[in-house]
């Protein structure tokens, strides 16, 4: 279990470090790129020989453009660009299946990938695919917001989307904010638990659902958000805050104990969470059954080899709540691989 959880954690130790977009670092190095560029290129645009080694450096900084602000179109045209003329065709697909995985791994761009000319066409699909969902959450909004019908759309496929992506998580849930901010409250809570279901480690996420929540005055849902949140960034203690200012909303300027949800309400938000995480198809469900007897954990364990780690996490989590042997240090340790920093 603890060799697994430390496997994982060290393929997303750079993802969970750069999670959110740095704009002035992938300025810079997009910039870098474009430097490296022009200079092995002639004033036709074409590659000179002994200058060549520029379009090496110059496709480690567009790398690392992307890597620092993926959020940027600039930044994937300037990687798309550079392997073009390093004849990459590979890389070029590499860079648009990651591009996807941010986009939500939609079966319809995957399906584009097939039998294409990457260097003629790479930066022709690059463009049609960011011109249809932009990643300018400004410029996405938009376009939701002016055509009868999208936002509806919009929510529907969230519910088809693969956002276990640190990236893509991230970008959904600032799309998810512009549909709060232009008052569509019961969406925003339906995307947020949607989101969240797929990532609990996204504080940032937790911590805007449960001020919504606060805002309704219910306050227990609140504090079960405040609560996620906090437990993974105790830096910023939201939950701790949220007791405060319910004791002195109670009492005036006296402090009065307040009692967070008890733990069957604890139980019942956990397990709904698991099953908004849940990919079971039957014959695993079946699967599932049959180990019950072998010990609850046991099916904790199996999610975690097949890498269902937010199922895996929202279930040990209520186990622990029932006060299953074991069940907390298995929480521990996943709420120590998934955390974001």
């Amino acid at each position: 279990m603890s060799q697994f959880c430390e496997a994982l954690m060290t393929k997303t130790d750079i993802a969970a470090a750069l999670q959110h977009p740095r704009r002035s670092l992938g300025d810079r190095h997009r910039s870098q790129s474009e430097k490296y560029v022009s200079l092995a290129l002639d004033e036709r645009g074409e590659v000179i020989a002994d200058r060549a080694v520029n379009l090496e450096w110059g496709e480690q900084s567009a790398r690392q453009a992307v890597l620092y602000d993926f959020t940027n179109p600039d930044n994937w045209f300037a990687l798309v660009r550079v392997k073009t003329l390093l004849g990459d065709s590979t890389g070029i697909r590499s860079v648009l299946e990651d591009l996807f995985a941010v986009l939500g791994r939609k079966p319809e761009h995957i399906a584009q990938l097939e039998n294409v000319d990457f260097l003629s066409n790479g930066i022709i699909l690059l463009e049609a695919s960011l011109e249809a969902d932009p990643l300018d959450v400004d410029k996405w909004w938009q376009m939701i917001s002016q055509s009868d019908g999208m936002l509806e759309d919009f929510s529907e496929r969230v519910e088809t989307l693969d956002l276990r992506d640190r990236r893509a998580n991230v970008l959904f849930s600032r799309r998810i904010e512009r549909v709060r901010e232009s008052g569509h409250e019961e969406e925003f809570m339906t995307l947020s638990r949607l989101i969240l279901s797929q990532r609990p480690s996204n504080h940032e996420a937790w911590t805007s659902l449960g001020r919504m929540h606060e805002r309704r005055g219910e306050y227990s849902d609140a504090w079960l958000c405040y609560d996620q949140a906090q437990s993974f960034f105790p830096g910023k203690p939201v939950r701790d805050e949220f007791r405060t200012r319910m004791e002195k909303e109670i009492d005036g300027s006296e402090k009065t104990a307040w009692n967070p949800p008890g733990i069957s309400q604890r139980m019942d938000f956990l397990r709904k969470m698991e099953e908004m995480a849940s990919l079971e198809s039957e014959e695993i469900i079946r699967g599932v059954d049959d180990m019950e007897s072998s010990g609850p954990l046991e099916i904790v364990h199996r999610l975690i080899a097949e890498e269902r780690i937010s199922e895996a996490f929202f279930k040990s989590r209520r186990l622990a709540a029932e006060g299953v042997e074991g069940a907390m240090e298995v929480y521990d340790e996943l709420r120590e691989m998934m955390g974001e920093g």
